[in-house]
């Protein structure tokens, strides 16, 4: 096994010593500065790979406080106001940090703000409003009474969010406050690459310049109590500027509004269904964000260093699964490993020589204090990006934040010792080759491949109460033996289902992007879907896929007939629904654990009849052993041959349908576990009638997983939890192999 290798190491200032003590000990071969950090002489002297992060756009408050009115601006909107009489004032600021945001005076008002009627969704006239500047107020005339109103207004961004959330989690007290600023002006654009230039010159020791990351950052606003207020990690709202809007109108034919990016104060989330004004201005920043990104890269090539890119920070507008991202001559991505799917996120990208993967936890003291074990989260952290990384190889590995404070935790120490050690040899064992994947699964949204492995997510790794139960999707297939693809509705329209794809996913709440919204208007859509399932293809759809808001031709779910469920939508209450037997054992099922005490007693209860009126098979006990997450509603069977596997509670949660030579599935909701991994792997295995391929090199443990590589000649099964656990792989010939594996552990075996 490599002892070293493959590992970059956070240090800092007078730690010298200590960071030759752990580079040896991980096996470190590159070190990097942390933000707010430097290295000394004598660690530049180590001989390792040194990485330096350079922040393109910050750090240079003797420029920027010289040219404020070119730091990075945002649309924002304020809160609404109710007019009691004709006149109505709405101030700009109630809620917004004022430390990091200031309202941009300086452009025409009238020209570039946008005052709204929100009761009638009106703009109203710039003659009837006056900006008083002494009270950050908008005076509103001819407003009319028990209207609500708002002002959409362009602000400077004058705090960097991110050097201000480092700032106060670390307590920098009065610690001078980074001031962004916006290439889009010529002058700061020049002094960036002049700046850059320079430093390249004074840095001959950097081998690797980390840039962390470009030009702009992902939305993140904070409140006057200093929280987060609106956090987006795919939003551009913090991208406008008037010279840039000007612009884009002389090149796209047309003025982008105020309303394009607060967007009813939705800030265009990436859970909006993407509208033609959101996706020109993607296009166009990016364009003008990988024109620069270019030139940066060039430079430091130029210099005989490599150019690597956070993913993460001021990372929009680089959009790294975008067409054309490999022209940039970037040589690495690296991003933060949160679990499987953001992983899979960094590991993925295509067009760059190696990727590598900023493990948790940050060594910041909101985790590093007296009385905590960082080693838990670590080796959790650990255990969730493994059984990616077995599916899709990142090339290195390291941590960020401060090593004094990791240094004081020996448990913490050894474990990260054990995790570098183990990475390494992964590599060792597979050649960096991913495993077999066994199907070919594509998961279908607005977004397409644009948004590989980044659907369902607002914040980095943070799944809520409304997005997990879609996230669990994700994570599922992260480690799983498939091969996974994302593509777009317009993908399906133009070119059809490609000829090599097994299972197809829609899933999410209706009327968002990863649902699709309007576009199931368009029959063209449902007819290639339809005939591709009919024809043997598999459709599989989790929550309220396919589906349109506005009730359509009695369907709610456009392809109910495929799934073989709808969602009662309060419109055909007087049409009785009737609900088959449940099938309790199916091969989808059948690893899932019932107590037998809710067996016996859920068939003791059996059905009640139908209810007059709603009709519907109502469940007096549910069957259980999975967990949907939040529940949907009122879902049924569309007619009595659809195959139930679970329907508690009078709506459906999993059910199956034969459709044509293909076939349907429907699940309510796919939480991430051990056990609806395994759940969702069979669903997969039975949909695209492959349940002949499943068995070979299948675990009877779903905390454990087996990952194949035929061309090293070696298997490996990892157990994914904290605990010991045991399982039976079964081989292709029809032996058994048992495991008894203690936490976290993976054991390898010759093919």
């Amino acid at each position: 096994m490599t002892s070293t290798g493959r590992f970059t190491l956070p240090s800092e200032e007078n730690f010298a010593e200590k960071t030759k003590e752990l580079a040896e000990l991980w096996g470190a071969d590159a070190i990097r500065n942390s933000d707010g950090t430097h290295l000394d002489e004598s660690v530049l002297a180590l001989g390792k790979k040194i990485y330096s992060a350079y922040f393109p756009t910050r750090a240079h408050n003797e420029w920027i406080t010289l040219h404020m009115d070119e730091t990075p601006q945002v649309y924002l909107l304020t809160g609404r106001v109710l007019a009691e009489a004709d006149i109505v004032d709405v101030p700009l600021m109630d809620g917004f940090f004022e430390e990091q945001l200031k309202p941009n005076r300086d452009a025409d008002p009238h020209k570039y703000w946008e005052v709204v009627d929100r009761t009638t969704n009106e703009v109203v006239d710039a003659s009837l409003w006056t900006l008083d500047e002494d009270t950050d107020t908008v005076h509103v005339s001819g407003a009319t009474p028990m209207h609500e109103y708002t002002v959409s207004f362009l602000a400077y961004i004058i705090w960097d969010p991110v050097e201000m959330y480092n700032h106060l989690t670390n307590g920098w007290g009065d610690k001078e406050h980074e001031i962004p600023f916006d290439i889009y002006h010529p002058a700061t654009r020049k002094f960036v690459f002049d700046t850059f230039e320079q430093w390249l010159k004074d840095n001959p020791q950097v081998d690797v310049v980390r840039f962390t990351t470009f030009f702009y950052q992902f939305t993140l606003l904070f409140d006057q109590k200093q929280r987060e207020k609106v956090v987006d990690w795919f939003g551009c709202a913090c991208t406008v500027s008037p010279a840039a809007l000007d612009d884009f109108e002389k090149e796209y034919g047309y003025r982008l509004r105020p309303e394009d990016f607060v967007d009813g104060g939705a800030y265009n989330s990436a859970w909006r269904v993407p509208r033609k004004a959101q996706r020109d201005w993607i296009d166009f920043l990016s364009g003008f964000v990988r024109a620069n990104v270019k030139k940066l890269a060039d430079m430091s090539h130029e210099a005989g260093k490599e150019a690597m890119m956070f993913l993460g920070d001021q990372w929009i507008g680089t959009e790294p699964y975008k067409d054309g991202f490999e022209d940039l001559g970037l040589d690495a991505v690296v991003g933060s490993i949160g679990d499987g799917t953001t992983t899979r996120m960094i590991a993925d990208i295509p067009g760059v020589k190696y990727t590598e993967g900023r493990f948790l936890p940050y060594f910041f003291p909101d985790t590093f204090y007296e009385g905590n074990d960082p080693s838990i989260e670590g080796l959790d952290n650990w255990r969730k990006a493994r059984r990616a990384i077995l599916r899709s190889p990142i090339s290195r590995m390291g941590y960020g934040g401060y090593l004094s404070l990791a240094a004081k935790f020996p448990k913490f120490v050894d474990t990260v010792t054990h995790i570098a050690d183990e990475f390494r040899d992964i590599h060792d064992r597979t050649g960096g080759v991913a495993a077999e994947g066994v199907l070919n699964v594509a998961i279908l949204n607005s977004w397409g491949k644009m948004r590989s492995w980044m659907a369902f997510t607002v914040a980095h790794a943070l799944p809520n109460k409304q997005t997990y139960s879609y996230y669990g999707i994700l994570e599922s297939l992260s480690g799983m033996r498939v091969n996974v693809r994302f593509i777009s509705f317009d993908d399906v329209l133009e070119h059809g289902v490609a000829d090599d794809i097994d299972v197809i996913i829609n899933g999410g709440p209706v009327d968002t992007a990863f649902t699709g919204g309007d576009v199931w208007k368009n029959p063209k859509l449902t007819e290639t879907l339809r005939a591709w399932v009919r024809g043997g293809g598999a459709f599989v759809g989790v929550g309220e896929p396919s589906s349109l808001a506005r009730f359509q031709a009695g369907r709610f779910f456009q392809l109910a007939d495929v799934l073989g469920v709808d969602e009662e939508r309060y419109q055909t209450l007087s049409v009785d629904k009737y609900f088959p037997t449940v099938t309790p054992e199916h091969f989808i099922t059948a690893d899932v654990h019932v107590d037998p005490a809710a067996r016996e007693a859920w068939e003791k209860a059996g059905y009640r009849i139908p209810l007059s009126g709603c009709g519907g098979g109502q469940g007096i006990k549910p069957l259980g052993g999975i967990d949907f997450g939040e529940p949907i509603a009122d879902t049924f069977p569309v007619n009595e041959d659809v195959t139930l596997l679970r329907a508690d509670g009078g709506q459906v949660q999993l059910a199956v349908n034969e459709y044509g030579k293909g076939r349907g599935v429907y699940v309510s909701g796919l939480p991430y576990s051990a056990a609806n991994a395994r759940l969702l792997e069979r669903i997969l295995f039975w949909a695209s009638h492959n349940e002949d391929k499943y068995t070979a090199y299948s675990s009877t443990n779903p905390e454990c997983e087996v990952a194949v590589f035929p061309d090293a000649g070696q298997y490996c099964v990892i157990n994914n939890t904290d605990r010991p656990q045991s399982t039976d792989v079964a081989l292709p010939d029809g032996s058994v192999e048992h495991f008894d594996l203690d936490q976290s552990a993976i054991a390898w075996r010759n093919l």
